[in-house]
C-alpha cells in the first residue's frame, strides 16, 4: 500500500473505506453538503492544509463538482490538489439501484484508477523504505498529558481544542490524528507545558 503526505478529502465514509484499502492515507469526510455549515471542520481543513496539503477527491457527478468547487472557492490559497475520476456508468454493489446520473462514485472505482487519479493529481508519494518516520503520538501520550481516561480529562481537553482552534466535537481519536498532522511530538509536549495543562 503506498503513502501519501497529503490529506484526502472525500464525500462519505464508503469513499473513505475505498480509498483506505487503497492508499496509507489521512482521509476527511466532508459528508456530503454538510461541510458548508461546519465552520469548524472547514477551518481544520485550513489548517491541514498549510500543514501537510489537500487532495480533493469526490465524485464525478452533479454533486461532486458542486462540493469540489465551493471547496475551491472556500479554501483559496490554501495548498489544495484535485483528483478526478473518470465517468464510468454503473452502480455500487451495495445499492439496489444506479445513482441518478448513472456513475459510479469514488467507492466504485478500482484500486489502479484510484492510484492513478492521485498520481495525475500530483500528490507526493512517500517511499517507505527510505522514510523514517516522526515519532507519532499515542493515546497513552494523551493519557499521560491528563486529556483522556482521568478526572478533568474532558475539560482539559475541551480546552486544548478550544486553544488550537479545532472543533470542540473532535472525538479523542480524531485529536490524536489532527495532533499528529499538525504537530510533532516535542511540539505537542511544549504546548502543553505553555498552556500549562500537563498532567
Amino acid at each position: 500500500m503506498r503513502r501519501i503526505r497529503e490529506v484526502i478529502v472525500v464525500e462519505g465514509r464508503y469513499d473513505r473505506n475505498t480509498v483506505a484499502q487503497v492508499i496509507d492515507a489521512t482521509i476527511i469526510e466532508t459528508s456530503g453538503f454538510g461541510i458548508f455549515s461546519d465552520r469548524e471542520k472547514l477551518a481544520l481543513l485550513r489548517k491541514i492544509a498549510a500543514k501537510r496539503g489537500l487532495v480533493i477527491l469526490t465524485d464525478s457527478d452533479k454533486a461532486g463538482f458542486f462540493i469540489r468547487g465551493r471547496l475551491r472557492g472556500l479554501l483559496e490559497g490554501a495548498d489544495v490538489k484535485h483528483a478526478y475520476i473518470p465517468d464510468v456508468t454503473g452502480r455500487e454493489r451495495r445499492k439496489t439501484s444506479a445513482s441518478k446520473e448513472g456513475k459510479l462514485g469514488v467507492e466504485g472505482m478500482s484500486p489502479d484508477v484510484l492510484v492513478r487519479a492521485l498520481e495525475i493529481a500530483g500528490v507526493t508519494f512517500e517511499d517507505e523504505e527510505t522514510l523514517i518516520p516522526a515519532a507519532q503520538l499515542t493515546k497513552a501520550d494523551l493519557f499521560a498529558a491528563g486529556l483522556s481516561g482521568g478526572v478533568g480529562s474532558a475539560g482539559k481537553r475541551r480546552e486544548l481544542l478550544g486553544r488550537l482552534g479545532l472543533p470542540e466535537r473532535l472525538s479523542t481519536n480524531g485529536l490524536l490524528d489532527v495532533l499528529n498532522i499538525l504537530y510533532t511530538r516535542d511540539e505537542f509536549f511544549g504546548m502543553l507545558t505553555l498552556f500549562c495543562l500537563k498532567g
